[in-house]
């Protein structure tokens, strides 16, 4: 009977794995040395278990089979732009870990494998630092400080403005209420030249101060006096007693 067909999958077995490892991997390098030896070829085979180990052939040697490789698939154009691109790759990623590490020393950690000089350094650059901090922050108060002062000088120009503005004004009111208080006219007073009621205007020291002086009042009628109590105290009752006309005269 013959063998038969082996199904191509993965071998679940761990010790069998092994064993069709070991029993293929010895064919094939018997194979490769045949191929080499029959045919003058050269041959490279390479290896590696499942496990990592490496097991390899080579009719010429491995290293001068992988050298004529390369040389076989040369190409000039791209792959002086792939090393090119690799180089630059290479500069930044060292860059970029440099930067981090400088940043993690200036914060304060992996400060372990810095020696003593280098802690001395990076102390002058944390003072350097706090130094150049300090001058601008000044700097941009002082900024801020002549800014406020300059808006409280036109501040202080706008309310002078307002000021005199305001006073004249009331200047100007003044002198309309003035005006206006002079012209008018009195109700009592009929002794004038054109029969018009206006009133004589007596302005006082005080501004906007004007008195009225009123005329003699007619009274009708018959006036009520008493002898005990004698004459009226104040001025207006003089006034009215002496412009007393009998009810009976009229």
């Amino acid at each position: 009977m013959g063998r038969g067909r082996v199904e191509m999958r993965r071998i679940e077995n761990k010790i069998n794995r092994q064993v069709t490892f070991s029993k293929r991997r010895n064919g094939l390098l018997k194979k490769a040395y045949e191929l080499s030896v029959l045919c003058d070829a050269e041959v490279a085979l390479i290896i590696f278990s499942s496990r990592g180990k490496l097991y390899e052939f080579g009719s010429s040697g491995i290293t001068k089979t992988i050298e004529r490789y390369e040389r076989s698939t040369y190409n000039p154009e791209e792959n002086n732009v792939e090393r090119s691109w690799y180089h630059e790759v290479s500069k930044l990623r060292a860059k970029y870990e440099s930067l981090q590490r400088t940043q993690r020393q200036l914060l304060g950690e992996d400060l372990g494998p810095l020696s003593l000089k280098e802690l001395q350094n990076l102390e002058k650059q944390l003072e350097g630092a706090l130094t150049q901090t300090r001058e601008r922050k000044n700097h941009i108060l002082m900024e801020q400080m002549e800014e406020l002062r300059e808006k409280e000088r036109q501040l202080g120009d706008m309310n002078k403005q307002l000021k005199m503005k305001v006073s004249l004004e009331m200047t100007a009111f003044e002198a309309e209420q003035k005006a206006l208080m002079i012209a008018l006219p009195c109700p009592w007073n009929t002794n004038g030249p054109t029969g018009n009621h206006i009133f004589p205007v007596q302005i006082s020291h005080q501004p906007n101060a004007i008195e009225c002086q009123p005329e003699p009042i007619l009274q009708m009628g018959y006036h009520n006096y008493n002898p005990g109590e004698g004459p009226s105290s104040t001025p207006r009752s003089l006034a009215i007693e002496s412009s007393i006309i009998q009810g009976w005269a009229i």
